[in-house]
C-alpha cells in the first residue's frame, strides 16, 4: 500500500489530511515536528511526504533540504497564502509541488495522486536516450553525464525525459504544467522556471549559457540535442 507521511504541527490539519488520504486508500504516517519526521523517513520509507513549511525547531524547508540530501521521495509543500518566497525556496530545494493553505483536502489528495503517478517510470517506446555525454534511462530513472550519475528529483527527471522525447519542440510553461505535472492550468508557472533552472545546473556545462535546455523568449522551453 502506498504510504504518505503528513508533517504538520497543527493537529486538526493532520487529522483532516490523514482522514481524507486514508479514505482515498493511502496508508498514512504522522509527524508534528521535523525530528519525528526524520525518524519515520529513516525507518518507514514513505512513498511521498506532505510537508508544512512552518514547523517548530526544524522548519519544513530545512527538513526538505535534509530529505533531498538522502532521498528522491516526492515532497509536496504546504505553504501559507501569499508566502511566495517559501514556495520558491521549497522548489529550489527539490520539492515536487506545493499547496497553499487553506486548501481543499480533495485538491491535496489529487495532487498526491498526480505526483505519485508522475514519479513512476515513464511509458515510452524508447527506454534510453543518449545525447553526447548525457544519458537518460527511464528503466532505472537515472541520468548520467560523462559516466557520472546525476541526482535528479522525480519531477526533474520527468521534465527532462519529456523534453528530451520531443527534441527541438517548444513547450510553453502552461503546456509543461499540463503534460508533466498533470494540471490543466498553471497556478504558478514559476514552478516550471525553478525546475528548469535546477536542471540546467545539473546537466549543462555552463548553466548561464544553456546549450541543451534552451529558452525561447516569449514562448517557453525546448531541448536541443
Amino acid at each position: 500500500m502506498t504510504t504518505v507521511l503528513v508533517v504538520d504541527d497543527e493537529p486538526i490539519v493532520r487529522e483532516v489530511v490523514v482522514s481524507y488520504l486514508q479514505r482515498e486508500g493511502f496508508r498514512t504516517l504522522e509527524a508534528a515536528d521535523g525530528e519525528r519526521a526524520r525518524e519515520l523517513l529513516e525507518h518507514d520509507a514513505p512513498n511521498l511526504v506532505v510537508l508544512d513549511v512552518m514547523l517548530p525547531e526544524m522548519d519544513g524547508l530545512e527538513l526538505c533540504r535534509w530529505i533531498r540530501a538522502r532521498s528522491d521521495v516526492p515532497v509536496i509543500m504546504l505553504t501559507a497564502r501569499g508566502e511566495e518566497a517559501d514556495r520558491i525556496v521549497g522548489l529550489e530545494l527539490g520539492a515536487d509541488d506545493y499547496v497553499t493553505k487553506p486548501f481543499s483536502p480533495r485538491e491535496l489528495a489529487a495532487r498526491v495522486r498526480t505526483v505519485l503517478r508522475r514519479s513512476e517510470p515513464s511509458v515510452s517506446k524508447a527506454e534510453r536516450l543518449t545525447f553526447d555525454e548525457l544519458e537518460i534511462d527511464t528503466r532505472t530513472r537515472e541520468v548520467t553525464k560523462g559516466g557520472e550519475l546525476l541526482r535528479l528529483t522525480a519531477k526533474e527527471f520527468d521534465l527532462l525525459w519529456f523534453l528530451a522525447n520531443h527534441p527541438r519542440q517548444v513547450f510553453s510553461r502552461d503546456q509543461l504544467m499540463d503534460r508533466v505535472w498533470g494540471y490543466e492550468a498553471a497556478l504558478d508557472t514559476g514552478t516550471v522556471t525553478v525546475h528548469v533552472r535546477r536542471l540546467r545546473e545539473k546537466i549543462e556545462d555552463d548553466p548561464s549559457r544553456p546549450r541543451l535546455l534552451q529558452t525561447v523568449w516569449g514562448v517557453g522551453y525546448r531541448f536541443v540535442p
